[in-house]
């Protein structure tokens, strides 16, 4: 703790501006620890400039340009190092975001897991760094079950605590009054959301070029069906989220009625502007939990297991991605929007369960932060 009496928590994760929905993630442990204990937060993140102008947080820190030396006396300093949320354990970036909590742990700064997705790790040293790391920290929760149970795989034999994203705690933020009629989102015309994600590590098995046509396929039936135009939603605007999304409108036979967003939001803005939309369709899981927040019906095209993990907690059925063509997805697209009065009852009757799971992970934080407060006092 400072000299001004705040805890000092540090926060590492996939930040800097890339991902708007481990954005959301951000904003919501900070709320959540601000709203509960004094703290000073410092960020471990790629974009100090984008996390300092996102979060207004204390500090931020350029992380992955820092050595080891220069990260362990930030570290030293802190009262609690948080590592998630997110998808970051997986095989090719693991072994990078373990760094800083296999610092505090040497330095005897508390670490807490935060709501992470685990996956794939199949590579050995991975496993083993995973392990070794995570078993000696002081709490370690996942958001879904598989994330556990790819954990267990790896070797880890602990206490690994089932809670949810943080995101589902995210509350909608007002937005310029102009938005809505540059972004062509006009009040009483029916408007499908659709989300799209590149292929990547932690994403291996996507085939681009067979979901684009899938999702162009989905879009015409929609527009013609239910007489709906369709916009796409970046989550990744600085990697390939406005590539991918073109390409799917490039494959469209009716590309005059689908668009992409053009404006950049903050994570609470978006969820805002997803409460315009009459139905969505979309494989980004924070896409799928902005709809279900906005009370929006939705089909997902379950590429991972955090997706599907999602859609097992709020009684979602779709087979993954490996097993839907064209006339799947568009057969469960034609029954959901059917019953979508009954999928939005179902998702705000069970809303409220996952938001108490996602609140757990503050609570454990709070109590990793008195103890040590407590054990000093003594």
């Amino acid at each position: 703790m400072g000299p001004d009496g705040k805890f000092r928590v540090g926060i590492s994760g996939s930040y800097g501006g890339l991902n708007i929905g481990d954005e959301a993630i951000l904003q919501s442990i900070i709320t959540q620890l601000r709203a509960t204990l004094p703290v000073e937060i410092t960020v471990f993140t790629r974009d100090v400039e984008d996390t300092m102008r996102r979060h207004r947080v204390e500090r931020a820190l350029p992380v992955r340009r820092m050595t080891r030396a220069e990260v362990v006396p930030e570290v030293e300093r802190l009262d609690l190092f948080i590592l998630g949320g997110g998808g970051i354990l997986f095989d090719s970036e693991a072994e990078v975001y373990l760094r800083e909590a296999e610092v505090a742990q040497q330095k005897g700064v508390p670490v807490m897991v935060y709501a992470v997705s685990a996956g794939p790790l199949q590579r050995a040293s991975v496993q083993r760094t995973v392990r070794d790391v995570l078993s000696g920290v002081d709490v370690v929760t996942v958001r879904e079950r598989m994330a556990k149970k790819a954990l267990e795989d790896a070797g880890v034999r602990r206490e690994i605590i089932v809670t949810a994203d943080p995101s589902l705690l995210l509350k909608p933020e007002p937005l310029q009054q102009d938005v809505l009629e540059k972004e062509r989102l006009h009040a009483g015309h029916r408007l499908i959301g659709m989300s799209v994600r590149e292929p990547g590590p932690a994403a291996p098995d996507i085939d681009s070029s067979i979901y684009q046509r899938i999702l162009a396929d989905a879009a015409d039936f929609m527009i013609d069906r239910l007489n709906a135009d369709i916009i796409l939603i970046p989550m990744e605007r600085n990697v390939l989220d406005m590539q991918h999304s073109h390409a799917v409108i490039s494959r469209m036979l009716r590309p005059q009625h689908a668009w992409v967003l053009k404006g950049e939001y903050t994570a609470g803005q978006l969820l805002t502007l997803m409460g315009q939309f009459d139905f969505a369709v979309g494989m980004r899981l924070h896409f799928l939990i902005f709809a279900a927040l906005q009370g929006v019906p939705f089909v997902a095209l379950p590429y991972a297991e955090k997706v599907s993990g999602l859609l097992d907690d709020l009684h979602v059925r779709m087979p993954p991605l490996s097993l839907v063509s064209a006339g799947r997805l568009i057969a469960y697209i034609d029954q959901s929007w059917d019953e979508r009065e009954e999928l939005r009852a179902r998702i705000n009757q069970l809303l409220p369960r996952l938001r108490e799971r996602a609140l757990e992970n503050n609570r454990l934080a709070v109590g990793l932060l008195t103890r040590r407060a407590g054990g000093r006092n003594r």
